[in-house]
């Protein structure tokens, strides 16, 4: 998976901060769907999640930002990674 970001993100060359990054973006995974590990069918999400984290970098805790006439601007999960993991989340039952 590493070199599979790697050629997604030719600039990086910290491959143990790539690392990081594909495992941050497995957690979040797993935090959205409810599992234990990613699904083998979410790791293309996962590796475009690891290079969304990336391309944020010095960005952290903020959602827009402005530049002169540049305006930059994040989604903390975009909605096409959201439809592509809704149908790996796992239901959870509540007692009443």
């Amino acid at each position: 998976m590493l070199e599979k970001l790697k050629r997604r993100i030719p600039d990086a060359k910290d491959e143990a901060l790539l690392a990081e990054l594909i495992e941050a973006a497995g957690q979040a995974i797993c935090a959205y769907t409810g599992r234990a590990a990613v699904p083998a069918a979410l790791e293309a999400a996962q590796l475009e999640i690891a290079a969304m984290l990336f391309n944020r970098m010095g960005m952290e805790g903020e959602s827009a930002h402005d530049e002169g006439s540049l305006r930059r601007s994040a989604e903390s999960l975009p909605e096409f990674l959201r439809r592509q993991m809704n149908p790996y989340r796992l239901g959870r039952a509540v007692e009443s």
